[in-house]
């Protein structure tokens, strides 16, 4: 007969993996918050458009504006910044 000893996990150990738990759970957060900020204004109007779509009116307007708003997205994309630009976009 073969005896197995089990050993309890302490609250440290349990803690450590509750810490793990949040890291993870921040760092999506964090990674969210930056998908939207950089796309939200075109998901925006695309999600407005969606919804005039599914009450049977038309979109045209809204999805132009979302076409406008890819389109400046696409250009901002391309310019080089760094954190001293961080001050001068805030409020935009």
């Amino acid at each position: 007969m073969k005896h197995y000893f089990v050993i309890p996990k302490s609250h440290a150990e349990h803690g450590q993996g509750m810490t793990e738990y949040l890291i993870i759970v921040a760092l999506i957060a964090i990674t969210g918050i930056a998908v939207f900020s950089f796309f939200g204004q075109t998901l925006r109007h695309q999600m407005a458009g969606i919804s005039q779509e599914l009450s049977g009116k038309k979109a045209d307007s809204d999805i132009t504006a979302a076409q406008g708003t890819a389109g400046q997205a696409t250009t901002n994309a391309g310019l080089q910044k760094n954190m001293s630009d961080y001050k001068s976009d805030m409020g935009k």
